[in-house]
């Protein structure tokens, strides 16, 4: 099943000009539970997926709240030349796609 089928809100957003935050919110436990669990949201799995060593990837599981946060690198400083993005507003697309 796919990440983007299980969780309510996936978001990205900027932590300062040089994090990106990427949220995951689900609607119940077990949705929470089975992809907190998984490696698929492990720190060598985002790595992989957004080019940054895994060292930089904080994956911070919020159960009161059934959300996961994910903090990493920003690839360029927002609002620097070359930056799509000032924002990090889209950023969240690749975790949609990710089997859990």
């Amino acid at each position: 099943m796919r990440l983007s089928d299980l969780a309510r809100v996936i978001r990205s957003k900027n932590a300062g000009p040089r994090r990106l935050t990427l949220d995951i919110m689900f609607g119940s436990e077990a949705d929470y539970q089975r992809v907190v669990r998984s490696p698929a949201l492990g720190a060598d799995a985002i790595g992989r997926l957004y080019r940054v060593p895994a060292e930089d990837v904080r994956v911070i599981p919020y159960p009161a709240g059934r959300a996961i946060k994910i903090v990493l690198p920003r690839g360029i400083m927002a609002g620097d030349p070359g930056d799509c993005d000032v924002y990090g507003a889209q950023q969240h697309a690749p975790l949609l796609g990710i089997e859990v």
